[in-house]
């Protein structure tokens, strides 16, 4: 195997940054809570979206990004999942389950926060 293959193979094999984020409005104190398979793409994912404006889903934090400025929002890792010994563990209901938990605890709706509460 050659050295290209192997640096492939080793980027594959990594652990995952696997887990749940907020996004914090320092000023208003609104959060937003999410997940993600991947959480480094998930920041660059968020910062874009607010960035090019119509392409981020959530039109109430884009209104107050566009008002406050990327400097008032923090983007923080709340909570990571263990990796598993499985390279091919599936951590989708694992993640939903997490985040499930966090929205409970941190309850980020209608004042508290940018989440719309599932029927």
């Amino acid at each position: 195997m050659d050295r290209r293959s192997e640096l492939k193979l080793e980027y594959k094999n990594r652990p995952r940054n696997i887990g749940i984020f907020q996004v914090k409005n320092k000023i208003n104190g609104k959060i937003l809570v999410g997940s993600s398979l991947n959480l480094d793409k998930a920041y660059n994912r968020f910062l874009f979206g607010l960035s090019y404006g119509d392409i981020h889903l959530n039109k109430e934090l884009l209104k107050d990004w566009q008002q406050y400025g990327e400097e008032n929002f923090i983007f923080e890792i709340v909570d990571r999942l263990k990796p598993n010994e499985d390279p091919l563990y599936d951590y989708k209901e694992d993640l939903e389950t997490l985040e499930i938990l966090w929205l409970e605890k941190l309850q980020p709706y209608d004042d508290k926060g940018y989440n719309k509460r599932e029927l």
